[in-house]
């Protein structure tokens, strides 16, 4: 080991990325890229595996009461 500290990398643009204490876009480089990785999510792009989630499991999911931890 060289003790040379390294950066990670942007996810959008693999672009070095300044940490969250410096860089309030983290883990991305820049606000754009993230931008543009939300609108991933939105636009379907990103997918999180198993089946979706009918209209009426959402709607009992939202009105159960949520227990304390």
């Amino acid at each position: 080991m060289t003790g040379k500290k390294t950066h990670p990398h942007c996810p959008i643009c693999r672009a070095e990325v300044a940490l969250l204490d410096q860089n309030k876009a983290f883990p991305f480089c820049s606000e754009r890229c993230k931008s543009e990785d939300l609108g991933k999510w939105f636009g379907g792009s990103y997918l999180v595996p198993g089946r979706a989630a009918s209209p009426e499991e959402i709607v009992e999911e939202v009105r159960r009461p949520r227990q304390n931890d």
